[in-house]
């Protein structure tokens, strides 16, 4: 296939993604995402490859008076720094097998694909290898997920106007290396299989790297993709059987859910006193496309091309995703945390509310305020009530 054959193809196969897109019309926001756009969905520049280098530029805020002036920021570092743990006192001598029902990665009744012919149709060797799959994808994002947040952890820290700020995102640097390391330990030791990343989750990475502007950075790795991985470790914790997966999952979520009180903490006051009316828009509408994107990042497009694309074609699968009632649960845990936080800090504007409706987001609204989250609710042995 040539380059340009494929990149057709590319944008043929995310054409409902850029009608979305264009649903709110604020071509400021379309042209700051239109580089990655381009790199993630067009080029495709993370597949086939082992390393991808993205251009960044933003300011680094030294802080000479190492004023102490963020009280609820110190409390959240203190809290850090006491809840560090060690990757390896996890039971990594755990014996994982994707092929014993009796210990399932993920029950069949949680997977978004046993209702079509292709399962029914399969052998239950092929089956074992769909479920090993699956949970793989599933980790294999959360790692690529850990690993834009460790860089974007990197750039707050050092962007961050508030010395307390920066105490705590240190903290945070070290939380993310850890997930790196045990998602990937996992991947590697355990299932054996990783997949590349998905486009719309590289595309959201790209444009938190490349924006200059420390807010965005903020919202878009604090509020929304950590706030999503809080909801999606949650649910999977709770529907595998799988000891160490279990385990390993309880301890990435205490952090998390220190990571998106900072996110709500740190943009609270400036996207409520500090920006214009034009300035608080642009975030509005920028939050719109990212939700975008995070919504489409769970429809298994890579789980797609490998298992059932000889049966169906791609819009037919992504429209069983939207409808299957396991993903339907699995939005729903993935959002209601993340659209109330939307509410809270001022994204959530009136104007905007049919656009999150149309996608199938604005559900959530009233969910759980991950400013009050405690970890706990994550690490429940029973479903989150809706």
């Amino acid at each position: 296939m040539t380059v340009l054959s494929s990149a057709l193809q590319n944008l043929h196969a995310n054409r409902a993604t850029f009608r979305d897109a264009t649903r709110v019309g604020n071509f400021a926001v379309l042209r700051s995402l239109l580089g990655p756009a381009f790199r993630g969905f067009v080029r495709q520049a993370a597949k086939g490859v082992d390393e991808t280098s993205i251009r960044s530029a933003y300011d680094v805020n030294f802080t000479w008076s190492y004023e102490r002036d963020r009280p609820d920021m110190a409390k959240l570092h203190e809290q850090a720094k006491k809840s560090q743990w060690d990757s390896d006192d996890l039971p990594w001598a755990t014996s994982v097998d994707p092929a014993n029902g009796e210990i399932p990665l993920v029950p069949d009744s949680e997977l978004p694909f046993t209702d079509l012919p292709s399962w029914h149709k399969a052998t239950e060797a092929e089956r074992v290898e769909m479920r090993r799959s699956y949970t793989s994808w599933l980790l294999s994002q959360f790692l690529h997920g850990e690993q834009g947040a460790l860089f974007a952890a990197c750039q707050v820290t050092t962007a961050v106007k508030w010395f307390d700020g920066k105490l705590y995102g240190s903290t945070q640097v070290v939380d993310e290396g850890r997930h790196v390391e045990v998602f990937h330990k996992y991947l590697t030791q355990k299932l054996g299989k990783k997949y590349e990343i998905n486009d719309n989750l590289y595309v959201i990475i790209d444009a938190l790297m490349t924006d200059s502007r420390w807010d965005l950075k903020f919202l878009g790795m604090q509020i929304m993709i950590e706030g999503l991985a809080l909801g999606a470790f949650g649910y999977l914790r709770k529907t595998t059987s799988e000891p160490l997966l279990k385990q390993m999952l309880r301890m990435v979520i205490t952090d998390e859910a220190r990571h998106v009180h900072f996110g709500v903490l740190s943009l609270h006051t400036c996207y409520n006193q500090d920006l214009s009316e034009r300035e608080k828009a642009f975030r509005q509408d920028w939050a719109y496309e990212m939700a975008l994107l995070l919504r489409n990042r769970f429809l298994l497009q890579e789980f797609y091309e490998e298992f059932f694309a000889h049966a169906m074609t791609l819009d037919q699968w992504k429209a069983h995703m939207l409808a299957s009632k396991p993903m339907r649960e699995f939005r729903q845990l993935l959002f209601r945390r993340m659209i109330p936080n939307f509410k809270k800090i001022g994204l959530l504007p009136d104007r905007l509310r049919p656009h999150y409706q149309a996608i199938g987001l604005l559900d959530w609204e009233d969910g759980l305020d991950a400013t009050r989250l405690q970890a706990a609710d994550l690490l429940e042995e029973a479903p989150a009530s809706p």
